[in-house]
């Protein structure tokens, strides 16, 4: 067995096939395609996550949890290799993309829907039967980690809306007065129930990574291309700046203005 043998590196090697002839298409394409490896890795150990917070072992799912953020943290700073490609390079290339858009990312989307940021739409992008399809569509109906969180959060005796840890797990998540009060009462007395202030901190962690990861995106887009329309077809800087504001644990962030 050698590095290369057991890595796999002529297959992974030879998995850059540019189209153009401009030189920076390489560059374009080996990063999307290590962001691709980094998402397969995020969705791992969130499955993880989702499994130890269900069987309340809260303390090892804190290893996870920051581990996921600092997949976060890497996947952020690769926009900043991107952005060496400037407006005069992309152009050059840009036509060879076709309708390809990273709007397109099942990998991306099922991790979304595995922390609780469930939009049924995006499953339209990938042929039903297919690889990317199923895991999309098992992620949407399966609870997400914030509804095991909440769960979790039930079974330490906080009174919890029936509809929080029992629902149509396809729908998108509508944020309750009622758990925002219970993961209060939890922040307001730390001490007692340490394990699941951790484990809220650790998913404010996650979120705070995504917002971020979001906005450098839409920086990064805007740098490249303005205010074009998305190769995929969609709006752009616009979309992106749109997404802003998405937030898979919603009331670990608005009961921060109750405390």
């Amino acid at each position: 067995m050698t590095y290369g043998d057991y890595l796999a590196l002529e297959i992974v090697l030879a998995a850059q096939h540019p189209i153009s002839e401009h030189h920076d298409e390489m560059l374009f394409i080996v990063i999307h395609q290590a962001k691709e490896l980094w998402l397969k890795q995020a969705v791992r150990e969130v499955r993880l996550a989702r499994e130890l917070v269900r069987d309340d072992r809260l303390v090892q799912v804190h290893k996870i949890l920051s581990r996921v953020s600092r997949i976060q943290a890497v996947l952020t700073l690769s926009w900043d290799v991107l952005s060496t490609l400037t407006p005069t390079d992309y152009v050059q290339f840009r036509g060879v993309l076709g309708g390809s858009s990273g709007f397109q990312s099942a990998q991306f989307r099922e991790l979304e829907y595995l922390l609780g940021i469930k939009e049924k739409g995006f499953l339209k992008f990938h042929q039903e039967g297919t690889g990317p399809h199923r895991a999309l569509a098992d992620a949407l109906t399966e609870p997400s980690l914030w509804d095991e969180a909440n769960a979790a959060l039930a079974r330490a005796g906080f009174a919890l809306p029936q509809a929080a840890p029992d629902r149509d797990w396809s729908l998108p998540y509508q944020p309750s007065a009622e758990v925002e009060e219970a993961w209060a009462a939890v922040y307001r007395d730390a001490e007692r129930w340490w394990a699941l202030y951790q484990l809220a901190e650790k998913l404010v962690d996650i979120d705070d990574a995504f917002a971020t990861w979001r906005h450098k995106h839409a920086v990064t887009v805007e740098r490249i291309i303005g205010f074009k329309t998305g190769t995929g077809g969609t709006a752009g800087v616009p979309y992106l700046q749109s997404t802003l504001g998405k937030r898979a644990f919603p009331e670990l962030w608005s009961l921060r203005t109750r405390l």
